[in-house]
């Protein structure tokens, strides 16, 4: 099995560190690479091939990735809604994986959408509340409109199909 990415390490510490101690660690001193750098990210945690969490945010809100990446374990790990928070007995059994997401571009249309390349964030033009985000290549997102279906309705809640929204195409940097 290959080594995992700094970022990877990075989140598994945080999520481990927070579960046992109930403490946040700090951010390495020397950030290799580009973890130095701003950008939103999300922390993706698997028990036995299930989703355990899933927390990140689509613009950076804190000074580096590595920051970034530390807030959104823990989240993923202690307060995704749909989940009670990890349990030391199941640290050694999750599996984590950190996007790191591109700048948003506004897209005109499904035309410039790709469920395999690009993730998508949908935002109502009346309640700018209402707005959800999928990750690109996710299984089961096959399709445009699978991708602009499960995006508008389920994550953002936008049930009405007249409701007008923009859409947001973002890559994606994976690390598992």
């Amino acid at each position: 099995m290959s080594e995992s990415h700094p970022l990877v390490v990075l989140a598994r510490r945080a999520i481990e560190h927070f579960v046992r101690d109930g403490e946040r660690i700090e951010p390495p001193d020397e950030l290799p690479g580009d973890l130095g750098r701003r950008a939103g990210a999300f922390v993706t945690i698997r028990r036995q091939g299930m989703l355990r969490g899933c927390i990140g945010t689509t613009e950076p809100t804190c000074s580096t990735v590595a920051e970034e990446v530390i807030r959104n374990a823990i989240s993923a790990a202690t307060r995704d809604h749909r989940f009670r928070p990890v349990a030391t007995g199941e640290l050694e059994s999750l599996d984590v994986k950190v996007d790191v997401l591109s700048e948003m571009e506004l897209v005109e249309g499904p035309g410039q959408l790709d469920p395999k390349r690009y993730g998508l964030l949908v935002q109502s033009e009346i309640d700018p509340r209402k707005r959800g985000l999928l990750l690109p290549d996710l299984e089961g997102i096959d399709t445009v409109e699978d991708q602009v279906h499960w995006t508008r309705y389920h994550k953002a809640g936008i049930t009405d199909p007249d409701e007008p929204v923009q859409m947001y195409r973002f890559e994606v940097m994976r690390y598992t």
